[in-house]
This record gives C-alpha cells, structure tokens and sequence, in this order.
C-alpha cells in the first residue's frame, strides 16, 4: 500500500487537489485554512479584512514577539469591522473549507490543526473523507492513530488544548504502528522554526508515547521551516512531512 501525507495545507487547494493521484489514501494532518501567508502578506484572511499594511505590521509585531501589541493593534482592527469578528472569520473559514474539501481525494484520513475550527469540519467533509481525532484506523495491516490540533499558546489560535486534554487523546490510542499529529513530539530539534527563529510547541505526551509504545513512525507538520526533519527517537522515526502550503509536495509512505 501506499499513501501521501501533507499537512499545514493553508489554503493550497490547487495542490491538494493533486495529492492523492497515483497512492491509494491521503492523510491530511490538518492546518487547512489560511489565516495569514508570513511569506506573502496579501494572501488570507486578515489581510482580505484589513489590507496588506496592517498583515504587515502584525506580522512584524509576532515575529518580534510583541504579542501583547500584536492582540492591542488586532483588538482595534476588530472593532472597526461591521461585523462582529466570529461572523468574520466564520464566513471566511467557511468560504475556505468549501474549496479544500472538494479537493480531498477519496479515501482521506485527516485531523485538525491548530488554526481549524473542528466544529465546521463535519458539515464539510464529503463521504471518502474520514475525519479523526483521539482515534485509530487500519489501513492495510497498520494501525493509524491521530490526535489533533495544538497546545495553548501566546498565540491563542483556534483550537489550542491544555496539555491535560491533550495527553488524553493521545493515551486514548492505545499501541499503533503510525502516530499521526498535527504538532511535533517535545524534541527540541523538531519543534525549532528556524526562520522565526523560535521553538514551537510539542507535546510531552507524544514523546512519552514514542518511547513507551515505540511505533514505526511519527508523522506530524506544525514547524514550517524545522531545524531538523527527520530523527529517530529510540526505534520510532520521526517525520516532519512538511509545509505543503509552501511546497505543493507530500511525504509518502509504502508499506
């Protein structure tokens, strides 16, 4: 069998669209929607709300790490809006998921990331798409686990988890040949961005996890730019499949 995995997909539904051809399953781990292009300020939605000037000025502030200014000059933005903010972003996200889940193969297996909003994602997803979250699949004699979304952080995007709720879905799968998430287990080597320039989070959870139940492998996205892509930790290897809002390319898995 062979599969393509993608994850941080931000809005690429033209290369989604792709993804599937010539494997027998796609595996999505999550970060579908586009919120702000850090490469390109004109792409998402902040700046389709609020012009490219003020995505660049946001942009600078987190990049610095000024994200108590970052919340003040979006909390002014906000306010300005017609709109309240959740019908905002709601729509837009909505607009977003129409065309990205049409672009899902038939069979896809996917989890959200931690700037999806899970509550919309069963109203979008087609029947060949099966969505997962605390929960195994077999896919030909291997069996697939998949937590998803993120930890909390100065961030505070959509669907951050305290660790605690976290560490349940992943203690909820139980042993499995492949442990698919969103973020990175808690490595120092897989969670460091090295444009920004900073760590991102991991869970502690996933890593005790590898080590106690040792899987094949790890896949997860999360670090657009990862210090290291690829390790092994114990006999599991770990796998940062990347940035496919940036490259268009998946990781692919045969077995």
């Amino acid at each position: 069998m062979r599969i393509n995995v993608v994850s941080d997909v931000h809005g690429n539904s033209g290369a989604l669209a792709k993804a599937g051809q010539g494997v027998d399953a796609l595996v999505c781990l999550g970060d579908l929607v586009l919120f702000l292009d850090y490469a390109d300020h004109s792409r998402g939605i902040f700046p389709d709300l609020f012009g490219v000037e003020n995505a660049d000025r946001i942009v600078e502030l987190r990049t610095a790490r000024r994200f108590d200014e970052a919340r003040d000059l979006g909390r002014h933005l906000w306010a300005e809006l017609p709109v309240d903010r959740d019908t905002a972003i709601e729509s837009a996200v909505r607009r977003q998921y129409e065309e990205l889940f049409a672009a899902f193969p038939d069979p896809t297996y996917a989890t959200y990331g931690n700037v999806d909003i899970p509550g919309l994602w069963r109203e979008y997803a087609r029947p060949g798409t099966t969505v997962l979250d605390g929960e195994r699949v077999e896919l030909d004699g291997l069996v697939f686990g998949f937590v998803g979304g993120g930890l909390r952080t100065a961030m505070r995007t959509p669907y951050e988890i305290s660790d605690e709720e976290y560490a349940a879905k992943v203690e909820a799968l139980g042993e499995v040949d492949v442990l698919c998430s969103h973020i990175p287990p808690d490595v120092p080597e897989l969670t460091y961005d090295t444009v920004p320039r900073r760590f991102e989070r991991g869970s502690r959870a996933l890593l005790d996890a590898i080590r106690r139940t040792r899987p094949r492998y790890a896949l997860f996205g999360h670090v657009h730019q990862p210090l290291v892509r690829r390790m092994r930790v114990g006999s599991t290897e770990c796998v940062n499949v990347g940035h496919f809002a940036s490259t268009g390319r998946p990781w692919t898995l045969e077995w």
